[in-house]
């Protein structure tokens, strides 16, 4: 835990939370009603994610570690007696009116994809004499462009109504994979999987390890509000730029030094220690690329690590090692991976200089957020101390969350 202090107490600043879970889904059966003019047969919900640590590791077949925030998406659905599909978002004014039969991609647009794609993919589960019709609102709590997977949310609570409102019979994995393959096929984005797994499969008071070789899960103990701490997210409403090209760039580095390496992904280097390590990256010939493969190789390390000590249920006794590994997950990012911005980096400096145990950046990079593990009780202060060196750099205000590991999608009435 870095000791330092602010020299001066910084103002105080709002620390956003999440809607209460019951009350936001009986908004979302009034707004249905309102909408549609009758009662919903139900209301389902799922959350958003944030990754605690294994970032750019998942093309390499890592671990990853990621939990389900309370911040939450909410569908308001009931079915219909026709093959129609209507959607509505109290966010957004676009809405959706289709034959669900006709459902292919690229035959509808926006945010409708989200919800239309997975009623696609799960098309094999739907009997050719069943009709597909269903009206849905859609009211998204997850804060949209700071990166804690709004998108799959989105999918994950409509897989869920859906399921439900056809009797499908799929198992949770079946609706992670319809998520997913509603995103990457039907709407045209690129996603890895783990934002849909964490939001389907979290458990409440648990965060999720996650393997991206073959995609099994299992829950690890993470129960900050019992052990007094808690995970500042802040959005730094940096602009995401050049991301899809720098992205890129580093899947292909990554690649490239695999092949270097004789191995078919980064997962499959053993090396016992930093020296035997060092010692094999030698043999890349592009210091860029060696850099970039000992993020990958050391970023699945520590995830090992990480998950070992939750596993042992012992946060609150290694919470020092613990914030040491999120420390050295940021700092290499932003030296071995390069994807950082200067907005994550101060903020990420700032958290640790206000006593935040470890911080590191979430997510892809290039803009987006950090988290911070805090002692509940200093929340508040480590978050001023952030706003404050934003002011001082001249940067956009940022936005903070609370975040305590909440449970996966269901439904919520």
């Amino acid at each position: 835990m870095n000791s330092a202090a602010p020299s001066a107490s910084p103002a105080a600043v709002e620390l956003s939370a999440a809607p209460d879970r019951a009350a936001a889904a009986e908004r979302a059966a009034q707004l249905f009603e309102e909408s549609f003019g009758y009662q919903p047969d139900g209301v389902w919900s799922a959350p958003g994610r944030v990754n605690i640590i294994g970032e750019h590791v998942d093309y390499q077949d890592g671990l990853c570690l990621p939990m389900a925030i309370s911040h939450r998406c909410f569908a308001a659905a009931a079915r219909t007696p026709t093959n129609r599909l209507r959607l509505r978002s109290v966010q957004d004014e676009t809405v959706l009116d289709i034959d669900a039969r006709t459902l292919s991609p690229e035959t509808v647009t926006g945010w409708p994809a989200y919800v239309a794609g997975v009623l696609w993919a799960l098309g094999s589960r739907i009997s050719g004499a069943s009709t597909r019709g269903m009206d849905i609102l859609i009211d998204g709590q997850v804060p949209l462009g700071a990166g804690l997977s709004s998108s799959a949310a989105l999918e994950c609570s409509a897989a869920e109504a859906i399921e439900d409102l056809l009797s499908l019979g799929t198992e949770p994995l079946d609706r992670v994979r319809a998520a997913i393959t509603a995103e990457t096929d039907f709407a045209g984005a690129s996603t890895g999987g783990l934002d849909q797994s964490a939001s389907v499969l979290s458990r409440e008071g648990h965060a999720l390890f996650l393997d991206c070789r073959d995609f099994s899960t299992r829950p690890v103990p993470w129960d900050l509000a019992s052990q007094g701490l808690a995970l500042l997210i802040t959005d730094t409403r940096a602009e995401h730029s050049h991301v899809d090209g720098e992205y890129t760039a580093r899947r292909a580095d990554s690649e490239q030094a695999a092949r270097e390496l004789g191995v078919d992904t980064l997962r499959d280097v053993e090396a016992t220690d930093p020296a035997a390590l060092e010692t094999l990256l030698a043999t890349i010939q592009d210091e860029v690329v060696r850099r970039r493969a000992h993020h990958v190789i050391t970023e699945i390390q520590r995830v090992r690590e990480f998950g070992a000590l939750l596993a042992a249920g012992t946060v609150r006794e290694n919470v020092t090692e613990l914030g040491a590994l999120l420390n050295a997950s940021h700092d290499s990012l932003r030296e071995d991976y390069e994807v950082t911005v200067a907005q994550l980096d101060v903020a990420v400096d700032a958290a640790r200089a206000a006593g935040a145990h470890g911080a590191r950046m979430t997510g892809g990079g290039f803009g987006g957020s950090t988290i911070a593990l805090v002692e509940a009780e200093q929340a508040e202060q480590v978050a001023a101390a952030i706003a404050a060196a934003f002011t001082e750099q001249g940067f956009e205000a940022p936005v903070f969350f609370l975040a305590l590991p909440s449970e996966g999608a269901g439904q919520d009435r």
